[in-house]
């Protein structure tokens, strides 16, 4: 499975194009505020990579499956559509399906490796702002999209309506975090919330739509690992046996 990941990996850091300004594009953000959002970055990453040992040390599976997962989020966030007066770009993210099947915290971690191989070797992103686009992607993204799927198979509701929902939410969670770090950081003294909502608006037109894609991506794979592999969903607390007994 390794393998696998690192064959998909290169073929698209071979083929993609680095012309897209990705993520928030190196230097949107003033160096202050690019610090700040990178601090803030670091006990999340801690938390990832704390969990990741524990977590594997108790499940011989789980490398394989983090290889896999990261090779998912790096390819599905390289599909960028600009959006020029955001600065920025809308792309799936792909964080949905690496929280409800990793938690959180690794998820926020083969987020924040995607972004890094991203900014390091495509021009996506940037270095400076890499703290900032894990603030947005890694950690809003996998936080909502973990705390949708919860939520919602704790009060009754499907597998499938769960993950798509996660998967919407996730997505636009995301963006709304997205345009915060943008608003916030070039807004000056001038209020922050009417830059947000122009910038959250510039949004729209782009992600709303890919919201929507990326919940049905989400559900269909996770309804298909269901069917596949219901053991592992259960191992990783995702469904219950008497799910797959039914």
């Amino acid at each position: 499975m390794y393998s696998q990941a690192f064959l998909i990996v290169s073929i698209v850091m071979l083929c993609a194009s680095p012309a897209h300004a990705m993520h928030i594009s190196e230097g949107i953000l003033p160096a202050g505020w690019a610090s700040l959002w990178s601090a803030a970055a670091l006990p999340f990453l801690a938390w990832g990579i704390r969990k990741t040992r524990l977590a594997a040390r108790e499940n011989i599976e789980l490398k394989p499956l983090l290889g896999v997962t990261a090779a998912a989020v790096f390819i599905i966030s390289c599909m960028p559509i600009p959006v020029p007066t955001a600065g920025t770009c809308s792309h799936p993210c792909g964080t949905a399906i690496s929280a409800i099947l990793l938690g959180p915290a690794m998820s926020i971690l083969t987020a924040a490796a995607a972004l890094l191989i991203q900014a390091m070797f495509m021009a996506h992103g940037g270095l400076t702002t890499w703290g900032a686009n894990i603030m947005s992607m890694g950690v809003a993204g996998s936080l909502a999209g973990y705390a949708v799927f919860r939520l919602l198979r704790r009060f009754g509701a499907g597998l499938g309506a769960s993950a798509f929902a996660a998967g919407v939410l996730a997505d636009w969670g995301t963006y709304a975090a997205t345009a915060f770090e943008l608003a916030s950081s070039i807004s000056g003294a001038d209020p922050v919330m009417p830059l947000f909502l122009k910038i959250a608006a510039a949004f729209v037109p782009t992600q709303f739509p890919l919201g929507i894609l990326e919940g049905f991506m989400t559900a269909g794979m996770v309804t298909m690992l269901a069917k596949r592999r219901p053991d592992m969903l259960v191992r990783f607390g995702m469904i219950s046996p008497k799910e797959v007994s039914a």
